[in-house]
């Protein structure tokens, strides 16, 4: 009786198992492993020229604490006057378009509330974003390509 009760070392609690298990960037849920990122592209409704440096760093503060909802990470953000680039780790369990609805509505609604006064020529919108927005998830080109041409990105003055 006394046997069973010992813990068994398994292979499984080496610590080379453990250091597998533990690669960096790689995230743990219940059931699964993953390393999951998306890239997404949103266009300023009718492709206007709105975004200065202070809305986009404001709108930079925006979409991470919509992430952290999903439990997902902004690992990068840039942009430039008419449209903004995201780069966000996510769990398999986030559907891509709930998350996208959740980052430009959110934003929409926290940056018309701001006031900012480069908007209000534009105060008439009823919507900051375009309906539409691209997506890729990454995987084919390294991340670090991918960040790189984000932080490439002419932010306005």
């Amino acid at each position: 009786m006394k046997e069973s009760m010992l813990k068994i070392k398994s292979p499984r609690n080496s610590k080379e198992a453990v250091l597998k298990r533990t690669t960096p960037g790689v995230r743990h849920g219940r059931h699964c492993v993953f390393l999951m990122h998306v890239h997404l592209v949103f266009v300023a409704k009718y492709r206007k020229k709105l975004f200065t440096k202070e809305i986009l760093d404001f709108m930079e503060s925006v979409f991470r604490d919509v992430c952290l909802d999903f439990e997902s990470e902004l690992k990068e953000f840039n942009g430039e006057g008419d449209h903004v680039h995201l780069l966000i780790n996510y769990p398999p369990k986030v559907a891509v378009s709930k998350l996208v609805n959740s980052l430009k509505g959110v934003s929409s609604r926290h940056i018309r509330a701001k006031q900012f006064t480069t908007l209000h020529k534009y105060i008439w919108m009823d919507s900051l974003w375009s309906g539409s927005y691209f997506a890729s998830s990454c995987g084919g080109a390294p991340l670090d390509i991918i960040k790189q041409y984000i932080e490439q990105q002419e932010t306005p003055h």
